[in-house]
């Protein structure tokens, strides 16, 4: 029944998104360049859409039982209701985040998903208490915008998001998760027949209503994944999800150093230091996809590998990425804090062997 209700699903997406690309265009839910934007021409950008169509379609068929469904399915709408007012009429940054609040607090509340506590590797809890619903929240919100925020080349935000879902649904089929498994699925094949269509050279944006909507669904996914686990499995989704979440982290540390209000767009953003420095549109969707499936394998070892393995795992991608991001100038040309250790450390070396 899921590989039947997986097929209806892409098929789904991959025939009413060229219907919502002309739906998008008469009523003016349209993309048009400015400087801060890559594309030339005006795009329909309603195409997110055809992702939550299929979603729903899928659900109906599948019916994955969970005490959070009905909830989910809530807060998806809310959330899809935000994304496509904010691709008709662009709403505030605040009213943008009323809504996904209204979204994240519809799971935590009606659906009664929230983080609790963590099983710390070396024995005993760290018990959230008062804090465990704004700690959900404050998760939900923020891969919501993380996911949000790279959407800006053709493709990029679908294919992350893709991998995330191969990553998610791979885990939680070997946990035996079946309700993550189908839900993940059926967004992923959603994805990927509107991908179709978005891939460069794209035909059509996703949109906030795409983007939103996969950064919400993508959140309380792993919330159900690995909540109230060990310390050790809850940092699995943070790795998954570690292409947005860097850009996202770096964003804020460079809008702080800058004295920028913290919603104010930019163009720093990883996939823009990588046009910057030459590659093409293509290249740079591809090297992302790269360093997502990077972390989704990261992922996968890490929650096989034993504690002091999994620590030093972590250590040497968090160095990676800080020297990835130094060396794009993902926090601005003058921050190069790892590059001149290893600058010190390389004079250092030549002048002991002299």
């Amino acid at each position: 029944m899921l590989f039947f209700t997986l097929i209806v699903c892409f098929i789904i997406s991959i025939l009413i998104t060229p219907l919502i690309k002309k739906f998008a265009v008469v009523i003016g839910a349209t993309d048009k360049p400015n400087q801060r934007k890559v594309h030339q021409s005006t795009m329909p950008r309603l195409g997110g859409l055809a992702i939550f169509i299929s979603f729903i379609v899928g659900m109906l068929i599948l019916q994955p039982i969970n005490p959070a469904s009905i909830a989910i399915l809530i807060g998806s709408f809310i959330i899809v209701l935000t994304g496509i007012c904010d691709d008709l009429f662009e709403l505030s940054a605040k009213v943008k985040l009323l809504g996904q609040l209204a979204a994240a607090f519809t799971v935590v509340f009606l659906g009664d998903l929230q983080v609790i506590f963590i099983n710390l590797p070396f024995g005993g809890q760290l018990e959230f208490g008062y804090l465990s619903i704004p700690f959900t929240i404050l998760w939900i919100v923020g891969i919501t915008n993380a996911i949000n925020l790279i959407d800006g080349l053709d493709g990029l935000a679908a294919g992350v998001s893709s991998i995330a879902l191969v990553t998610i649904s791979g885990m939680a089929l070997i946990q035996g998760n079946l309700f993550v498994v189908a839900v993940g699925t059926i967004v992923l094949m959603g994805t990927l027949g509107f991908l179709f269509y978005n891939f460069h050279p794209a035909s059509i944006f996703m949109g906030d209503t795409g983007a939103l909507f996969l950064g919400f669904i993508i959140s309380v996914l792993s919330l159900l994944g690995y909540k109230n686990v060990t310390f050790i499995s809850f940092v699995i989704p943070v790795i998954i999800l570690g292409v947005p979440i860097t850009d996202t982290i770096f964003a804020i540390i460079r809008r702080i150093v800058n004295n920028q209000p913290l919603s104010e767009p930019d163009k720093s953003h990883l996939h823009h230091c990588l046009l910057r420095l030459g590659y093409t549109h293509r290249q740079t969707v591809l090297m992302i996809y790269a360093m997502a499936a990077l972390f989704g394998l990261v992922a996968v070892i890490y929650s096989q590998a034993r504690i002091g393995v999994a620590v030093l795992l972590i250590g040497l991608l968090v160095l990676l990425m800080e020297y990835i991001a130094e060396k794009i100038g993902l926090m601005g040309n003058d921050f190069h804090p790892l590059l001149k250790i290893m600058r010190i450390f390389k004079i250092s070396t030549a002048k002991n062997r002299s």
